[in-house]
């Protein structure tokens, strides 16, 4: 019984690459449908409130003690710096992370969907020593949180 249900993974496994295969053959699978839209304006933009209103439509944001921003005190390689962001605000639709010492301070945004606890984690570039900004999006309001980061070493051209 065992070797028949490992035998339907496979062949289920086959069939799925097979036909994702053939779709992207046929062109009905391009990056443009296939990846997620970003905001290309927001993620180049120059500074923090230009980055927030071009993809929030707003850089209004409140501070609130319900975020919690857990990253280093100390970074000694800003090419690699862990980041770990906690929304503790009821309704929290998007978390948004800038680095206020990069020179393109948007660095990471995350649609959550309903009823997704909100919390996210990645290792982000900074540039210099600078504020960790986390912009959590709840209700259709903007609430914020930051944190200093000092780097040692510089990661985006340092």
């Amino acid at each position: 019984m065992n070797t028949n249900i490992k035998r339907r993974r496979f062949i289920k496994g086959s069939v799925a690459a097979s036909t994702l295969g053939a779709a992207a053959g046929a062109g009905l699978l391009t990056p443009q449908t296939v990846l997620a839209k970003w905001s290309e304006s927001a993620f180049h933009a120059k500074s923090s409130a230009n980055a927030l209103k071009n993809l929030l439509g707003s850089n209004a944001a409140e501070a609130s003690s319900a975020i919690k921003i857990k990253a280093p005190d100390i970074a000694e390689n800003g090419a690699v710096v862990p980041v770990s962001v906690t929304s503790g605000i009821a309704g929290t639709e998007s978390i948004s992370i800038l680095s206020t010492g990069n020179q393109t301070p948007l660095i990471f945004n995350a649609k959550l969907g309903p009823g997704a606890k909100g919390f996210v984690s990645t290792r982000i570039k900074m540039g210099k020593t600078g504020d960790v900004v986390a912009i959590v999006k709840a209700n259709g309001k903007l609430y914020k949180a930051s944190k200093a980061v000092k780097v040692t070493i510089g990661g985006c051209g340092g």
